[in-house]
């Protein structure tokens, strides 16, 4: 087995218990797997929940709170707790530990986003292991990931990852609800996640955390195309996440014969980018950017839509539809400005050339959605 770079994800529920508590006996029981990893050659990052249910029971909560200014009040104190147990511990074998936490601006603003994969790789470079997490503390619900499932799947294609872990209390995917349907079949392998397997998945599995199986089928099939390869399951004891690379995990492996490296600028375009506007072009463009692999000149394109400047995202539609977006060259009142031009109208001496308004480097297709 050669050496790999490996996201692990840790669910609320397998850190903490119902009472608003570390569980240090989990917590180390992680602690010792990861160690393993690491010692077997592995870089590792760690993306860890827990920290509202860590910090409900200092605050005074019965249960995890359900009001925003109660979640965050809650993350503050949990989070705290959290990466001072997993200090102590990795501490005494040995190993540096990172708090990261992060927020979808960090991953929307394309230099956040470069700086986040520029200081993950400097930690990783210098031996130390990154633990991240969304920041709870200030994320508001129309700025959050979601959960932590997509959150280390975003990880996972930021740092060119070989597998994603995501580990639960659930032994892999199955064609129903195994708790409610006895009869269940797992998958122990996936090519694919389908829309209709998202569908079928239900919510939260435990009063402690947010995700579900939904949630996980949803960050494997973002993985999957940031050609990251998944494993969803449940196994506990020191050697767990080598039994996992092995092969003999208990849960679905989900992976794709042929995968490609998918470069950062182009995940934050797909993935995170704002759309300031839209393209519209003739059939001829259409078919040099989707068949042959060439960059959108200007010469094709029929209409623009929005306001947008140099460096601004913009979708590009053709004759069935959107056909993905890229980063334009150019800004909309350039555009506009050119389509009202007659080529008749030019001479040699002004015509300009028929350059690229969005490069091939900067275009992601529609597949990565």
């Amino acid at each position: 087995m050669g050496k790999k770079r490996i996201v692990v994800k840790i669910g609320s529920s397998s850190l903490t218990n119902g009472r608003g508590e570390i569980d240090l006996d989990k917590l180390i029981d992680h602690v010792h797997a990861l160690v393993l990893l690491r010692q077997e050659g592995h870089e590792v990052l760690l993306v860890s929940s827990g920290a509202v249910a860590a910090g409900f029971k200092e605050l005074g909560y019965p249960a995890r709170p359900v009001t925003l200014k109660g979640k965050q009040a809650a993350a503050a104190l949990g989070q705290s707790l959290l990466i001072k147990s997993y200090i102590e511990e990795f501490n005494q074998r040995n190993i540096s530990v990172a708090q990261i936490l992060l927020t979808r601006p960090d991953f929307s603003d394309q230099a956040r986003y470069k700086n986040a994969f520029d200081t993950l790789s400097e930690l990783l470079a210098r031996g130390v292991m990154p633990i991240i997490n969304e920041n709870d503390t200030v994320s508001t619900e129309e700025l959050k990931f979601g959960d932590n499932d997509m959150l280390s799947a975003l990880v996972s294609g930021l740092v060119h990852a070989d597998e994603l872990i995501i580990l639960t209390d659930v032994n892999g995917i199955y064609d129903s609800n195994p708790a409610t349907n006895p009869n269940a079949v797992k998958y122990h392998t996936l090519a694919e996640i389908t829309d209709t397997m998202i569908e079928q998945a239900g919510g939260a599995g435990s009063s402690a955390g947010t995700g579900g199986m939904k949630s996980k089928l949803i960050a494997a099939k973002t993985a999957l195309n940031l050609s990251v390869r998944v494993f969803i399951g449940h196994e506990t004891g020191s050697e767990k996440l080598l039994r996992i690379l092995s092969g003999v995990g208990d849960g679905t492996y989900i992976n794709r014969e042929k995968a490609t490296s998918f470069p950062i600028k182009k995940q934050w375009i797909a993935m995170h980018s704002h759309v300031s506007g839209q393209l519209y072009i003739d059939e001829g463009a259409e078919q040099a950017i989707i068949s042959n692999g060439k960059s959108l000149l200007y010469g094709g394109i029929k209409q623009v839509v929005g306001d947008f400047s140099v460096g601004d995202v913009v979708e590009v539609h053709g004759q069935n539809g959107k056909l993905g977006k890229g980063q334009v060259r150019y800004s909309s009142t350039f555009l506009e400005k050119i389509l009202h031009f007659h080529k008749e109208e030019w001479n040699k001496e002004t015509e300009i050339p028929n350059v690229a308004v969005i490069h091939r480097d900067q275009w992601v297709g529609t597949v990565y959605k």
